[in-house]
């Protein structure tokens, strides 16, 4: 009897660098002026070239690289006048920095359901539209709502909608980039994300008031002139006396790592898809697992995939995770009841209390996770994904 196949890759272990961005962040470390603001002459910062090409690259008339995703969605939250007290519309499924933003302008979460699909449910934000004048919508693990349905919902009772990108950075709903459909979209280029700075985030917005006030907040002091994707000089006549300096700016270092890596993105997305439609592949008709079906106006990034063993028990899914786990194959379950890792719920976040939610509990009982890095050969994720299916099987085959 042959021994059964087991993975010995890294789940964690991403990409190196590229060439181009490791000179570039040399010659800034060589010439020593990190600090965005930093400029000799007529010299143009790392940092401000990297929003004026962010900005290109999505459509967006004005951009601002900060120092991560989560800086990214408080200063979103904070220029559009969320005030400690307010209400925020959020996502039941989705990672801790989202209500994290919202909680540090000292406002409240209100959560919303979702769906099997992994994607906030239509039906109940309607419901608790008039909660709140603010959507934080997360694009939780890359999976994209109607956003088209969901505009309409929004617009119609005068609630502004901030997109949360980390996830999907590289997608698009009907052809429109993400983040491009609400009044701002806020990315992660986070070691983890779709371009990789270690931490770092951007902002992008069409609305000049919006813009000015982000810049102030991220610490520009006067020198927002200095923004090549900024709005114009009048824009900021009365934002710069009244809109405080909470500094978190990007450097000119991570900038450079990141401006070559945004050349490439769209090389990046197709190589992930083909992973994770290879895993997808392998998994589909187990016995036991359900797929995510994507919708067909998403297009995707499939740097991460997930499945729903849905109505087990506890014990069983940990046995699924447990025999992968000693085959080389690292899931995460948004199940568990204590947080572990990246990995919490919206009832662990108990700086953010909400109601029940029946519906998201049915859902992340049974949800699993796992992170398709492109270091995966299309051979590994053909791999894991027969031993996702042999021990799936063999757990449900014992139910």
């Amino acid at each position: 009897m042959s021994l059964p196949e087991v993975f010995r890759g890294s789940f964690t272990q991403q990409e190196p660098i590229p060439d181009d961005a490791i000179e570039a962040a040399v010659a800034v470390m060589r010439h020593g002026r990190l600090h965005r603001y930093n400029t000799l002459g007529d010299e143009i910062s790392e940092a401000a070239l990297l929003e004026q090409e962010f900005a290109a690259l999505v459509g967006a008339k004005y951009c601002l690289a900060v120092a991560s995703g989560g800086y990214a969605m408080a200063t979103a939250l904070r220029a559009v006048g969320v005030k400690p007290g307010d209400r925020v519309l959020s996502n039941a499924f989705t990672l801790a920095p989202v209500p994290g933003a919202i909680a540090a302008v000292g406002a409240q979460p209100v959560f919303v359901e979702s769906t099997n699909g992994l994607v906030i449910d239509l039906e109940d934000l309607k419901g608790k539209l008039d909660q709140a004048k603010v959507l934080l919508l997360s694009h939780m693990r890359g999976h994209i709502c109607d956003m088209d349905a969901l505009m309409a919902l929004c617009d119609a009772a005068g609630v502004t909608v901030i997109e949360d990108c980390a996830h999907t950075m590289g997608a698009a709903w009907n052809g429109v980039p993400s983040g491009r459909h609400g009044a701002i979209g806020c990315y992660s280029c986070q070691t983890y994300k779709h371009v990789n700075s270690g931490e770092g985030g951007l902002l992008v917005t069409d609305n000049a008031e919006i813009a000015a006030r982000s810049i102030m907040l991220s610490g520009s002091y006067m020198l927002y002139g200095k923004h090549l994707a900024g709005p114009p000089p009048e824009a900021f006549d009365q934002i710069k006396y009244e809109t405080p300096n909470i500094s978190g700016r990007m450097d000119n270092l991570r900038a450079a790592l990141l401006r070559p890596q945004l050349r490439n993105l769209d090389a990046q997305v197709a190589r992930w898809n083909e992973r994770y439609f290879a895993v997808e592949t392998g998994l589909r008709n187990t016995p036991g697992l359900s797929v995510i079906e994507r919708a067909a106006g998403e297009s995707i990034v499939g740097s991460s995939i997930q499945f729903l063993l849905q109505g087990w028990a506890p014990d069983k899914v940990r046995d699924v995770l447990d025999r992968c786990s000693a085959r080389g194959v690292e899931l995460k379950w948004f199940g568990a009841e204590e947080p572990l890792g990246f990995t919490s719920r919206y009832d662990s976040w108990r700086y953010a209390a909400s109601a029940p939610l029946p519906k998201s509990d049915a859902v992340l009982a049974g949800l699993i996770d796992m992170r398709v890095p492109l270091t995966f050969s299309i051979e590994d994720c053909t791999l894991i994904a027969r031993i996702i299916r042999e021990e799936v099987s063999a757990v449900f085959q014992q139910m």
